[in-house]
């Protein structure tokens, strides 16, 4: 890929007629044939694999919240092994690049000499110290913080309760601890009092839904729990679990899906639809939401159903 991009740049600087397009590929060209930029190549692919799973997990649609909290820790022991082991082996990999491509490797140990400030001004450290500590480490502490400040203690205990509410395999993950926790993080709906009940209910609840009642064998998730605990009539005899269920199911706001539906907003309403109706704008929204569901449905289908909502003149 690299070389092809190469290849294409040359042509442009070769082919082109316009002095300006000429002079930005020959930037461009200069500018990928430098070390820096080869460096944080390969630094920012390392990064982007390392977090590949966990950035999956979080885009799918029915979001399994136990596993995603374990990429999360897998991905910061990978950063932390990244940072103190692999150097060497990074700049192996690089310097096997740089060979190829005929990049000019600089030497470590001279002063490092910065594109954005003046030559005449001595040199602050060294390329390996630039290199090291001021890219590499940093940004790899970058990306530890941002995992630990969207993942910190609140929103990991929060999410464990979730899992382990989640009925899915016969409610292996319930976990009373956990789902205790998550309690703790609502005050104003779980007072000391209510905790106390709330744990006993907890300890009848798993027994019911689990042991006893074979209703619940066979639930993909919380909607179909919810669901089923007011099918039930449970939802009366465990009020303070369902009211946890509740809560849980109000998270899925911030999911990728959700965000996924906002972001398809802006080409749905625009400039020319500006004063769609509700029901309209619904109706717009779905099928561009959910478009494998809808790529299912066959067009004779979709005729007839709008044909059968009302009488009309003419057969479609």
């Amino acid at each position: 890929m690299f070389g092809s991009i190469l290849d294409v740049l040359e042509s442009l600087v070769l082919d082109t007629r316009s002095t300006d397009e000429r002079a930005k590929a020959m930037g461009y060209l200069r500018a990928c044939q430098t070390f820096e930029v080869a460096f944080m190549l390969h630094l920012m692919r390392d990064i982007l694999a390392i977090t590949n799973e966990l950035n999956k997990c979080l885009q799918k649609k029915e979001q399994d919240t136990a596993n995603a909290m374990l990429l999360v820790e897998v991905a910061k022991k990978r950063l932390q092994k990244l940072r103190k082991e692999e150097w060497e082996s990074l700049i192996a990999k690089i310097s096997a690049f740089y060979i190829k491509y005929d990049i000019l490797i600089p030497r470590f140990n001279d002063p490092y000499v910065s594109s954005l400030r003046s030559r005449r001004k001595p040199a602050d450290c060294t390329v390996l110290h630039h290199y090291r500590v001021d890219v590499f480490c940093k940004i790899i502490d970058w990306q530890i913080q941002e995992l630990n400040e969207c993942f910190d203690e609140e929103t990991t205990y929060l999410l464990h309760g979730i899992s382990c509410l989640n009925p899915i395999n016969s409610f292996s993950s319930f976990d009373i601890r956990k789902i205790m926790r998550m309690a703790e993080l609502y005050p104003d709906d779980f007072d000391e009092f209510s905790m106390g009940t709330l744990e006993n209910q907890l300890a009848s609840y798993i027994i019911d839904v689990r042991d006893v009642d074979e209703r619940f064998y066979d639930l993909r998730g919380l909607c179909d729990l919810s669901k089923r605990l007011v099918q039930t009539k449970k939802h009366s005899n465990y009020p303070l679990v369902f009211l946890l269920v509740k809560l849980a199911l109000l998270l899925p706001v911030a999911t990728a899906s959700v965000e996924r539906a906002f972001s398809a907003m802006k080409f749905i309403k625009n400039d020319l639809r500006s004063r769609m109706n509700d029901e309209f704008f619904s109706g717009c929204l779905v099928p561009y939401v959910e478009k494998n569901v809808f790529d299912s449905i066959s067009n004779d289908t979709i005729i007839k159903t709008f044909q059968d909502m009302k009488p009309r003149r003419v057969q479609l």
